[in-house]
């Protein structure tokens, strides 16, 4: 039993293009890329599944004359999977069209504030607190000033 060496390199070549589409900023790119990965997992699928054979449940075949069920049935269902998530991706990029005239996808507020401290080599205030941080009375974070020096010399436990 031979795999088929064109489907193979046409699923790799449908898996490697979805995965570029999909890691790009438009929705529209990022629907692209979903129907490439549906349609890759699909011939997957196929050339898994080995030759064709005949029908399973007509006459009485022997065993290794009779085609698997099971890839059929997993085609269909990665099918209708795709279906879902291309329709709800279609949603976004549509509502991304009302709002804003663009399916461009934004940078998020709080990705950008990880971002900063990660630069600026500083933890957040949820990490300051459960590395040794106290809430006042408010409730609201004060930091522990020993361990958070902007020079990187706090005393942190060593002398």
């Amino acid at each position: 039993m031979s795999t088929n060496v064109v489907l193979t390199i046409v699923v790799g070549a449908l898996f490697a293009a979805g995965v570029y589409l999909i890691l790009e900023r438009s929705l529209t790119r990022v629907l692209v890329g979903i129907l490439l990965i549906g349609n890759g997992v699909n011939i997957l699928f196929l050339v898994a599944s080995g030759p064709a054979g005949k029908a399973p449940l007509l006459g009485s075949n022997a065993a290794d004359e009779i085609s698997d069920p099971l890839p059929q049935a997993l085609v269909l269902t990665a099918i209708v999977i795709t279906l879902g998530v291309s329709a709800f991706v279609l949603a976004m990029a549509y509502r991304s069209w009302q709002l804003n005239q663009h399916d461009d996808v934004q940078d998020d507020v709080e990705d950008a504030l990880i971002r900063r401290l990660a630069e600026m080599d500083e933890a957040s205030a949820s990490y300051d607190r459960s590395a040794g941080g106290t809430l006042d009375e408010e409730g609201s974070d004060v930091p522990d000033v020993t361990s958070s020096q902007p020079d990187g010399s706090g005393d942190r436990g060593t002398s």
